[in-house]
């Protein structure tokens, strides 16, 4: 690793997808990539960090830190910090809302609510119930039954004027119940919108969920209408930061850059 460069790189190992960000000085993004997780973790890492580096047009000795998260972080090779996804989806946050907020990490694998203090630092984290994690299987599961891509999902909840009942309790008896609506003869559409109300229910009952309430995570990214849900069962306006998938990605790399003496973490200007 390089020293004096001002470059660090954030590497966020999900359960769908692996996302990488490199910042150079003043926080300025220069690589932002996200892969599909398939096959082994480590191939997949090795080709988001390849693109990132090919992006920012260095190469990964120019580099002060790297700095691993995710449920995966253990497969970044050559990582010089290993930081938690709780800090960094409060840092990734934190940095475009510089100010106390609760966090709300809808990841493919495990929603958390996050307490986030003045300083951009958990206060803590709270997760839903063990059997209702699997968020982006259980999306999925849905998108194949209903025969279309998973990011069509959103397109069909929008043309639904009424949700079919799809409970929020359980992943797996979440996805029974697809099936057994498909059945009935409910449409794919009020299916589908069934589906992102399950998914909100299941923050929604992690609670509490004081505001403002910030969104990060992939879910945010591709299912907006999971916020909106959530907003009608809070009576709130959910906010979800740009680029929502990124966020531990950019978390890490903030939390790198702290750690390098490269500047604070917290309420730093990113673009």
């Amino acid at each position: 690793m390089s020293a004096n460069t001002g470059l660090v790189a954030g590497v966020d190992v999900g359960a769908e997808c692996v996302k990488a960000l490199v910042l150079g000085p003043g926080n300025e993004v220069r690589a932002r990539v996200v892969v599909p997780t398939r096959g082994r973790f480590e191939d997949c890492v090795q080709e988001a960090f390849g693109a990132a580096l090919d992006e920012a047009q260095i190469r990964r000795d120019d580099l002060e830190q790297v700095c691993a998260t995710g449920f995966g972080a253990r497969y970044v090779p050559g990582a010089t910090l290993t930081v938690g996804d709780t800090l960094c989806h409060a840092l990734g946050a934190t940095s475009y809302f510089p100010q106390p907020i609760t966090v709300v990490d809808i990841g493919g694998r495990e929603p958390k609510v996050i307490p986030v203090d003045e300083g951009g630092r958990p206060i803590e984290s709270r997760s839903v119930r063990r059997c209702a994690m699997g968020i982006g299987n259980f999306l999925m599961f849905a998108a194949r039954h209903l025969d279309v891509h998973p990011t069509r999902l959103e397109e069909l909840a929008a043309a639904a004027e009424r949700p079919a009942e799809i409970g929020s309790y359980c992943s797996v008896f979440s996805g029974s119940e697809i099936l057994e609506r498909l059945l009935e003869g409910s449409t794919p559409e009020e299916i589908a919108l069934g589906c992102i109300r399950s998914v909100a229910g299941r923050v929604f009952e992690i609670g509490p969920l004081p505001e403002p309430l910030v969104v990060t995570g992939g879910v945010a990214e591709y299912f907006p209408g999971v916020l909106k849900a959530l907003g009608e069962m809070t009576a709130t306006t959910p906010n979800a930061i740009p680029e929502p998938i990124m966020a531990g990605a950019l978390g890490a790399a903030l939390e790198a850059q702290r750690r390098s003496g490269g500047g604070e973490a917290t309420g730093a200007a990113v673009g």
